[in-house]
């Protein structure tokens, strides 16, 4: 699904991942061309950092939702958890073991990228 993301932002946005962290190999960030924000964020992390009753590793994907209706009624959906290393406030992470839609989870990145900064797509 990582992959599948990458490149749906790159399609989109001309958004190509970027490796910020030697220590983290698998956390890349995609930002806006315009203004360099954050509208996404893929980790992989332990299981138990959002869901204390899993374990192992998953990969995350971390979004934007400026809609605070929006983020509550995400968060009690299965694969939708507070947002792991970022504000809690207006992020949501994405659990990407296969519980959300592939579709569902475009329509956030794009929500995601108008949240960021607003503007067209590339």
């Amino acid at each position: 699904m990582r992959e599948k993301i990458f490149g749906y932002a790159v399609k989109e946005y001309a958004a190509s991942p970027e490796y910020l962290w030697a220590r983290y190999p698998g956390y890349a960030v995609l930002r806006r061309s315009d203004s360099k924000k954050w509208f996404a964020v893929i980790m992989d992390i332990p299981f138990e950092k959002i869901d204390p009753r899993k374990s192992g590793t998953v990969d995350v994907l971390n979004v934007k939702v400026d809609d605070v209706m929006l983020r509550d009624m995400l968060l009690t959906q299965e694969g939708f958890y507070k947002a792991y290393h970022m504000a809690k406030g207006s992020w949501v992470s994405i659990s990407l073991d296969g519980r959300v839609d592939e579709s569902r989870i475009y329509e956030l990145i794009d929500m995601s990228y108008q949240a960021a900064g607003g503007g067209r797509r590339k």
